[in-house]
């Protein structure tokens, strides 16, 4: 009941202040729905603003939800049920599971409403009338394939651990499965879940390196994920000069914090400002101008690295924090 309260507030509150800004417009009306992952990560928080943004712009009307976690798929669930009966015009969402919410897609889609995948899509990805987002498995490649350059730029035999999103969720299925092949692997050495969360691959981390103490690449999911590896490795003592740690998502704290000081080596910068911007955007010109969202929309990814690796392109740390989310 408590999650459900806190849901209904927040769609509330955004609903308010979306029609505040558009009240005064004459434009025909457009009522969009955005259904985030939680407002811990600023990375969903970076997505909501820039989406709340782009709509009072546009003078549409943008109705928020969020759940309270990277696997929370009953708040989804929920807010798509509610926003099917508001008959909003188009639902941006960024699944929490890849295939559990297919049903509830398909009524709203059934219901007309389009439904435009964020960061994450569904799977096949044709549940939804479009995905926009970062190709995962590139960003998978990018981490990989500096990882394996720099980690033999180093004279190591590698020991990898791999810090999973969870089971079900295609993006990082896919950002997984990037890096292994960007690494050259076909196993890592160690594997764990974390759901994106830095306590969770903190303790999971130091599980790790309790039963493979030769650990010296890690590969996470995200920044919050790395910078959780990272507080692990420093516990048990590790040269952080001896580690290769890699991640992807780009956000502006964790490249002045972690990737210029060098305690992640390197990541793949993901764009959720592009994201929003043109989900919103797509859904406008659906309902003002009859244009169909593009089926796919790749946001783009860029390797950021404050240590370069042998033969594998990346951009310094200046860019990162310049244009990190797309800033």
């Amino acid at each position: 009941m408590r999650a459900s309260r806190t849901l209904l507030a927040l769609i509330v509150a955004a609903t308010l202040t979306a029609v505040l800004g558009a009240c005064s417009d004459t434009r025909p009306p457009v009522h969009i729905g955005l259904i985030t992952k939680q407002e811990t990560n600023s990375y969903w928080v970076t997505m909501r603003e820039v989406a709340e943004d782009t709509a009072r712009r546009a003078g549409a009307t943008l109705t928020v939800a969020t759940g309270s976690s990277d696997v929370d798929v009953t708040s989804q669930r929920q807010a798509l049920q509610e926003m099917v009966a508001k008959g909003v015009d188009g639902i941006l969402i960024a699944p929490t599971d890849s295939t559990a919410l297919a049903p509830d897609i398909a009524a709203a889609r059934q219901a007309g409403i389009t439904v435009i995948a964020l960061d994450t899509p569904m799977d096949p990805v044709e549940t939804t009338d479009a995905y926009f987002g970062t190709d995962n498995r590139r960003a998978g490649e990018l981490v990989g394939e500096y990882a394996a350059a720099k980690i033999a730029e180093l004279g190591e035999p590698p020991q990898v651990a791999m810090l999973d999103l969870a089971p079900g969720i295609a993006s990082g299925e896919e950002r997984a499965a990037g890096f292994l092949a960007g690494f050259g692997a076909t196993t890592p050495d160690a594997r764990a879940d974390t759901q994106g969360d830095q306590v969770l691959a903190e303790r999971a981390m130091t599980e790790l390196l309790e039963a493979y103490p030769g650990i010296n690449v890690v590969y996470a999911v995200n920044e919050p994920a790395a910078l959780g590896a990272v507080t692990a490795l420093k516990a048990a003592g590790r040269d952080l000069a001896r580690v290769v740690v890699v991640s992807i998502d780009g956000g502006c704290r964790a490249m002045k914090d972690a990737v210029r000081p060098g305690d992640i080596d390197a990541t793949a910068m993901q764009f959720p400002q592009n994201m929003a911007r043109e989900g919103v955007k797509a859904v406008v010109a659906q309902v003002r101008d009859g244009q169909a969202p593009s089926a796919h929309l790749a946001t783009g990814t860029e390797l950021v690295s404050g240590s370069p690796a042998p033969a594998v392109h990346s951009r310094n740390v200046e860019y990162g924090i310049r244009t990190c989310w797309g800033s």
